[in-house]
């Protein structure tokens, strides 16, 4: 992939050249590279963040969405490959949890890349863990309810019919893509260290969910329950967030 190309793909807020670190932050579901701008700004200059933005939202909403997270693992690994010239650690949160996985696994599997140095998965169940979910076939108003209730939006924000047509494809994509995946079988475990972060009020993952990553690592792997954090715990924690984080890259 071209610097163009992966221009596309990759948003660098705080711009850090001289960064020893770096570290790709991946989207939930119906999110975007925005997410990650306070995070990249708390990191700053000791980490540069890059954050990865999937087509079909915000600037790239011409594009069609990627239904798929085979799809969007393989652009966005392409898309990091002109970043993979120092260390680089992977952060996801949710969905991007799992799409750093499959990142990390192309990435062990490239001899040009250079090696990871920490998976931080975010409010996400291990992905050899597989739960019945169809969230992508609700209709527009049961498809808000849940992202309502995720706390993902503010409430009555997508009640505006034109919003609603500019980001519900992009999130029913990503809904897809996450609901119809499955671990393939017999995946090799990574060999880098795994940090799950994961608020105790989540109702989408349990403690004991976030616990299983273990089973995809021979490294260490250790768990970070955020007291009374629902799915969005990040979002008032980021300052706890970002030191996990420091403290584990330095």
């Amino acid at each position: 992939m071209t610097s163009e190309e992966s221009a596309q793909w990759i948003r660098r807020f705080h711009p850090v050249p001289e960064a020893k670190v770096r570290l790709a932050c991946f989207p939930h579901a119906g999110g975007a590279a925005g997410f990650y701008h306070p995070l990249s700004g708390m990191l700053s200059p000791e980490i540069e963040v890059l954050a990865v933005q999937y087509p079909g939202r915000q600037d790239r909403r011409r594009e069609p969405a990627i239904e798929d997270i085979g799809g969007l693992a393989d652009g966005a690994a392409a898309a990091l490959g002109p970043y993979t010239g120092r260390p680089l650690a992977l952060f996801g949160h949710s969905m991007g949890a799992v799409i750093a996985f499959e990142v990390a696994r192309r990435l062990a599997a490239d001899p040009a890349a250079e090696p990871l140095l920490w998976l931080f998965a975010s409010g996400r169940r291990a992905p050899s863990l597989s739960v019945e979910e169809r969230v992508h076939l609700l209709d527009d108003d049961g498809l808000v309810a849940e992202i309502e209730s995720l706390g993902g939006t503010s409430p009555g924000l997508l009640d505006d019919e034109e919003l609603r047509g500019m980001v519900l494809p992009a999130v029913r994509a990503d809904y897809r893509a996450i609901e119809t995946y499955r671990c393939p079988a017999g995946t090799a475990p990574l060999t880098v260290p795994v940090t799950v972060l994961v608020g105790d009020r989540d109702p989408r993952v349990t403690v004991e969910q976030a616990r299983a990553w273990s089973a995809h690592t021979e490294a260490a792997t250790d768990v970070h329950v955020f007291p009374g954090g629902d799915h969005f715990y990040l979002s008032p924690h980021r300052a706890e967030v970002a030191e996990h984080v420091r403290r584990r890259l330095r």
